[in-house]
């Protein structure tokens, strides 16, 4: 199952982090928005956060923008229980 989740991206972060905000996801990442690295991290690190291939993971709209659509290969609960565990770690 395929979901296409709204991201927007911040860079030059201090560390990584997900967030939600609204309907939206909000991603903080480490690397700048060069030669396309800020993306390929945003990819690995979503690859690790939801535990699925780098492969099933496609950058839809906003290749080049903050504000980005995304389509991950997870389920509707993976990606509740995914969320819900980090916010469950961030409050103790």
């Amino acid at each position: 199952m395929t979901m296409n989740i709204d991201i927007k991206v911040v860079t030059n972060a201090k560390k990584r982090e997900i967030m939600t905000a609204g309907s939206a996801l909000k991603v903080k990442l480490t690397s700048l928005p060069i030669d396309g690295r800020a993306n390929e991290e945003l990819i690995e690190y979503l690859s690790a956060f939801f535990h699925i291939r780098k492969s099933d993971i496609k950058i839809i709209r906003g290749a080049k923008e903050r504000n980005k659509v995304v389509a991950l290969s997870v389920d509707d609960a993976t990606f509740r229980a995914c969320l819900d565990e980090k916010a469950k770690v961030a409050t103790g």
